[in-house]
């Protein structure tokens, strides 16, 4: 299930794109300013990002700019009411991979979504397509896990868990960031699914894969 962060700060528009994205099975997250795009963009992970230029805090340019700087090769569309020739050459050359102006149909703007994510896909390395640490490999192509010479299915959510540690070893991810990542507005505030889920990898893939860190959430043994 592909992610889809959208940078909007319009809550109609923002609303318009969620419902139409989900609509189709994808998974969306909403920043409604520059900061927020950016550390969403920066620490979870996520397939593509739709970009509003006019965000509350920083021009869009200069997220997508900060972005790049920090080797961070996310696919980016830029939807934007900026319509003249300056600004999409601008949008291009700070590093956007389409760019898409308002007002938009939406069936347009997910062809382009599809498009995006296809050839983002298409250029990924066979390797990148298995996640490791240890003796436990996470084949993303097959949705499998192996654990040693053993292969083990999960469930859904489990792999998409498990795939979050898997993607940012020996990094802290707190209970929120996990939320979002595998449940998105899918859950009751105060949950503890987390940890429920946790559990449920521990015993299967290994007590000691996933470290708890108090006050602040869980990590993956590198």
């Amino acid at each position: 299930m592909n992610r889809i962060l959208i940078a909007e700060d319009e809550i109609r528009i923002a609303a318009f794109i969620e419902k139409g994205l989900r609509s189709h099975g994808f998974t969306t997250t909403v920043a409604s300013d520059a900061h927020a795009a950016t550390n969403m963009a920066l620490s979870s992970y996520f397939d593509l990002m739709i970009l509003d230029l006019g965000l509350p805090g920083k021009d869009g340019l200069n997220v997508l700019e900060e972005l790049r700087g920090q080797g961070e090769n996310l696919p980016v569309i830029i939807l934007t009411a900026r319509d003249n020739i300056q600004d999409k050459i601008a949008g291009f050359e700070a590093g956007a991979d389409d760019y898409i102006t308002k007002p938009f149909r939406f069936e347009e703007l997910l062809v382009r979504v599809k498009a995006r994510l296809r050839n983002s896909n298409n250029s990924q390395a066979n390797d990148e397509l298995l996640l490791q640490a240890g003796n436990i490999v996470l084949d993303l192509r097959s949705r499998k896990v192996k654990v040693g010479k053993n292969i083990i299915e999960l469930p859904a959510r489990e792999f998409t868990l498990a795939e979050t540690f898997f993607r940012h070893p020996g990094q802290v991810l707190s209970r929120e960031q996990l939320l979002d990542r595998v449940w998105g507005y899918d859950y009751e505030p105060g949950s503890n699914i987390v940890d429920v889920y946790v559990g449920y990898l521990r015993k299967k893939l290994g007590s000691d894969l996933i470290e708890t860190v108090r006050g602040m959430g869980y990590r993956l043994k590198m």
